[in-house]
């Protein structure tokens, strides 16, 4: 969990920081020979500028050996291993410390391989411009995760089970390391008398019998077991409460009977874990899908901007009431968040829905209703083309949803949800899913939840661009639209 959540980030660091070396390499070029150019204008005009040109191209040779040479000096200096929790002076110490050695090495393999096209204008250059970018790259990251973390967003919530000296352990570790995004909520034990109590700082909530009501009352994104081995035979009932609710568990222990979770070997500072999930993305795949999130509703917002305008202007010039209409629905593990939509109802719709809950067609918490007497004559159009959905495009891009995923319920339908149907929350709500490419309204609850939990047992980015393409039909010839 924890040490791979470091190295897609450390990965990703090294990317950027190669993307930055090269912005600055090809930005040292310009300067220099625009530099060069006007020196040679006044001298040797004409071919010979032409020539000198050519000769530049050379500098192309040494850009691999640039780019080495910078992530190792910067792996070196150790601006890989948790530099958020560097200040600022350590990070412009170590960037400008990779630089000396840098330059000490490109003026060396100049100077070994004869490399007479290497000019030491073009060196200082390199030097100057890559210290500057680097280190506005890593302020900007850091200075943009610190602000995140004191909004409250990039956490991840932990349930911790047991009391003993390793769990205190732990809670000092996660105390120590701030970037790895821990917020321990509380402790479980095995005894009530020692309810209320607290090791390292951290309180007992509960004891294994109140793990699934802690599960249904709490965001909990994460249950980590670091239990004695007199507690193994009484910790599974809470590893299967987990595993229905879809909640991703660790454990430092031996393997249990799950059917449906999947256990991944892991290790933390030396302390081996054994981890139960049952999304099966990997972080670097769930990075790209993030990123493809961004993209596609980033070009979504830009692309549909003159739609958004004249769908506000007819919604608000046929029906008096805002023309978006904000609903709080639960995201990934129960996250509760404002979701948007293009208001299709007349004004005070929402009062009116108990005088006709017999009429819902759709059997289990949700609400379906054929003609709807509260549903406007435009919004009526705008449910069957699914138009009402593109203000979602801003939840995606705020990361509240993705493009692809289990379509958010209302938490007062997750309050009557079965068990089983819990799991759905395991993944980030999306814009469409299995339901709404099968033929949406025409799909019966249970026969829903199964298509959520089909989803996401077998989730993979091929398998994202399938219900896509296969939503854009049942979209456009309106199948299952209501």
């Amino acid at each position: 969990m924890i040490k791979e959540k470091e190295q897609v980030f450390r990965r990703l660091s090294m990317v950027i920081d190669m993307l930055v070396v090269l912005a600055a390499f090809f930005a040292a070029f310009i300067l220099r020979q625009h530099m060069h150019i006007i020196y040679r204008l006044d001298l040797f005009p004409g071919k010979q500028v032409i020539g000198e040109l050519r000769d530049s191209l050379k500098y192309l040779n040494i850009l691999p050996l640039i780019l080495f040479t910078w992530w190792a000096s910067l792996s070196a200096s150790g601006l890989y291993e948790s530099f958020r929790r560097k200040n600022f002076f350590e990070l412009v110490w170590g960037i400008i410390k990779s630089a000396f050695l840098t330059m000490i090495v490109i003026a060396a393999a100049a100077f070994i391989l004869k490399l007479d096209f290497v000019s030491r204008s073009f060196i200082a250059l390199l030097f100057l411009i890559s210290c500057a970018l680097l280190i506005l790259e890593r302020f900007s990251i850091v200075t943009f995760l610190r602000h995140m973390r004191k909004k409250g967003y990039n956490f991840r919530n932990i349930l911790l089970v047991g009391t003993g000296q390793r769990a205190g352990n732990f809670i000092n570790l996660v105390h120590r390391h701030n970037e790895w995004g821990l917020r321990i909520l509380g402790l479980i034990d095995v005894d009530k008398d020692m309810l209320d109590k607290t090791i390292a700082g951290k309180k007992v909530i509960g004891t294994l019998d109140d793990i699934p009501g802690i599960l249904n009352e709490k965001v909990v994104d994460e249950v980590m077991f670091i239990v004695p081995r007199s507690w193994l035979s009484m910790i599974e009932k809470s590893l299967l409460a987990c595993e229905v609710q879809g909640i991703r568990t660790n454990i430092a222990a031996d393997f249990f009977n799950l059917n449906i979770a999947r256990s991944v070997s892991s290790e933390i500072e030396g302390m081996p874990l054994l981890s139960f999930q049952t999304t099966i993305g990997e972080e670097w795949q769930l990075l790209l899908k993030r990123v493809f999130d961004i993209i596609m509703s980033l070009a979504g917002i830009i692309l549909a901007l003159p739609i958004f305008l004249a769908l506000t202007a007819m919604i608000k010039f046929l029906s008096p009431g805002p023309a978006i209409f904000k609903q709080v629905r639960s995201g990934l593990n129960g996250r509760k968040f404002v979701m948007y939509k293009f208001r299709t109802m007349m004004e005070g719709a929402e009062a009116k829905k108990a005088e006709l809950e017999k009429f819902n067609t759709m059997k289990g918490p949700v609400f379906k209703m054929r003609n709807d007497p509260r549903v406007t004559r435009f919004g009526a159009f705008l449910r069957r083309s699914s138009m009402d959905e593109l203000p979602q495009l801003v939840n995606v891009l705020k990361g509240e949803m993705s493009i692809v995923g289990p379509r958010p319920p209302l938490p007062s339908e997750i309050d009557r949800y079965e068990v089983w149907q819990r799991r759905r929350l395991s993944m980030k709500p999306g814009l469409t899913c299995l339901w709404q490419a099968n033929g949406r309204n025409n799909v019966d609850f249970e026969k829903w939840m199964k298509l959520d939990l089909e989803y996401i047992d077998n989730w993979s980015l091929g398998m994202d661009l399938k219900i896509i393409l296969k939503t854009i039909p049942a979209v456009l010839f309106l199948i299952g639209a209501r």
